[in-house]
């Protein structure tokens, strides 16, 4: 069963692998990570948010679960083209409660895989925009907050500091493992012998 994962989790510093190939088990895993998103009232999730390596994410820029038809799937994303630039706030679902304003592009243009197999590519602007550069991030282990000035860091760093209290004292409680262990699972399910989706089966690193 997944979870979310919440901020220090080394799964969200976990540069992804690229999925090579698309079956029933990560059909099955999409759809228990929209349920998750929309638990939580979100608009995107990244694999690597439910302590899963691999380089995929979810959108539905309602966020409403029952708009099934706005729900997309991006698998190996790739952001070939960025056009000037925007500032606008976001918040991350690994980082509950923090928000702040980030400078990302204005206009991209993505390419990826759906869960047909198919190539897709989109043009995005606004929220699509910001959700997809937010995400694709992710699965390159960088984080919104990495975007913030000193200052702005330094006003939240009490939140953070939060998080990682609470983070800590789940490890010590035994709930999670240690940071060496998650990342040794990480690795081990990343791993080229271990198979492209396979992997997924089984309950996800320290989630």
């Amino acid at each position: 069963m997944l979870s979310i994962v919440k901020y220090p989790h080394p799964a969200l510093r976990y540069t992804s692998r690229p999925v090579g190939q698309i079956d029933d088990e990560l059909r099955a895993v999409v759809r228990e990570m929209f349920d998750l998103m929309y638990e939580a009232r979100g608009v995107g999730l990244a694999a690597n948010q439910v302590g899963l390596p691999f380089r995929f994410f979810i959108l539905n820029v309602t966020a409403d679960p029952d708009e099934k038809d706005q729900e997309l799937v991006f698998i190996n994303p790739e952001i070939v083209k960025r056009h000037s630039s925007a500032e606008d706030e976001e918040g991350c679902l690994s980082i509950p409660g923090v928000y702040s304003k980030v400078r990302r592009a204005r206009k991209i243009k993505v390419q990826a895989f759906d869960l047909a197999g198919e190539q897709v590519e989109y043009d995005a602007d606004e929220l699509f925009s910001k959700a997809i550069q937010h995400e694709t991030d992710h699965l390159d282990g960088k984080l919104f907050i990495d975007y913030l000035g000193p200052l702005t860091r330094h006003s939240m760093k009490g939140k953070l500091r939060e998080f990682e209290l609470e983070f800590r004292k789940s490890q010590a409680g035994g709930e999670v493992p240690d940071d060496a262990e998650i990342v040794r699972r990480l690795d081990a399910m990343s791993a080229p012998s271990a198979g492209a989706i396979a992997t997924l089966s089984g309950t996800s690193a320290g989630a």
